[in-house]
């Protein structure tokens, strides 16, 4: 089980490697039905599934747990937001019983161990950002790595939820205003930023930034947010204005680095290159 706390996954949890999605509604997370349906009963295909369920539902008279469910938008795998069947907690408990699977206890073991895990996020929000902490810190990352990485989540949500309220809806849109904040600030886009660091398509980037990287990131994102509110910017022209001055914002502190300390702040330096520094260092 994964739990980690990234503000590209945010909106995404993993039982044995299945992607879940979910979205905060009113103060609760509700979860994508079909794919959870799709987990219990590998189906190829889980909308049928769930529609078959709906349908018995009807006619054992047990319609208020579909009824339960909202329609949110989500991204789906064409990678644009689609309205999905959603339940919450309580409603999913209740539809796991209803479906007959070897991988139902399993799963709501698990899930009532992600419940609570929210329960108590909610009650200190500390306690997710010290769980992603220690997670990094097993995988061999320094601690001041650790601190940057954790700053900038905050930031990038901030950004994502302010794109999503300024009308934001395909997964193409947000690359493309990331592009901007990265050009503005690394006088590269994010695609080219990985290609320096020798990574593939799958890896993500941030995780593979050095410090002053990821701060530098941060900064731009959040200088964009301010932007956005102060200029009321609306549509993807607007947008994208914001996003590049914000990064243009950000790389006035990156060039005073780089006088100040005689050499770039890019770095072709990867994940690897930072553990391995770090090992050196332990052992002298």
């Amino acid at each position: 089980m994964n739990l980690e706390l990234k503000e590209e996954n945010k909106d995404l949890v993993l039982f044995e490697n299945n992607k879940i999605r979910r979205q905060e509604y009113k103060g609760e997370w509700y979860y994508s039905i079909v794919d959870i349906i799709e987990v219990l009963t590998e189906s190829v295909n889980p909308r049928d599934y769930w529609y078959k369920i709906k349908k018995r539902m009807e006619e054992e008279e047990l319609s208020e747990l579909s009824t339960n469910c909202r329609r949110l938008k989500m991204f789906a795998k064409d990678g644009k937001m689609r309205e999905t069947d959603c339940a919450n907690r309580e409603t999913i408990f209740r539809l796991i019983q209803s479906i007959p699977s070897p991988k139902a206890e399993p799963f709501k073991l698990w899930f009532a161990r992600l419940a609570e895990e929210r329960i108590q996020e909610v009650i200190n929000p500390e306690l997710a950002f010290d769980r992603a902490r220690q997670t990094f810190l097993k995988k061999g990352y320094s601690a001041d790595w650790v601190n940057a990485r954790i700053k900038g989540i905050p930031a990038r949500n901030e950004l994502t939820n302010e794109w999503k309220n300024r009308g934001v809806t395909d997964s193409r849109d947000f690359a493309i205003l990331t592009d901007e904040i990265s050009y503005g600030t690394f006088g590269i886009t994010t695609s080219q930023h990985k290609q320096l660091k020798k990574l593939d398509k799958k890896q993500n980037l941030r995780d593979h930034m050095s410090p002053v990287e990821l701060v530098l990131t941060a900064l731009g994102e959040v200088t964009t947010t301010e932007l956005h509110r102060a200029r009321d910017s609306q549509g993807m022209n607007e947008l994208m204005t914001d996003a590049y001055d914000g990064g243009e914002i950000a790389s006035i502190t990156r060039k005073n680095i780089e006088t100040k300390t005689g050499r770039p702040v890019l770095t072709s330096q990867n994940a690897i290159d930072f553990k391995k520094e770090k090992e050196l260092i332990q052992n002298k």
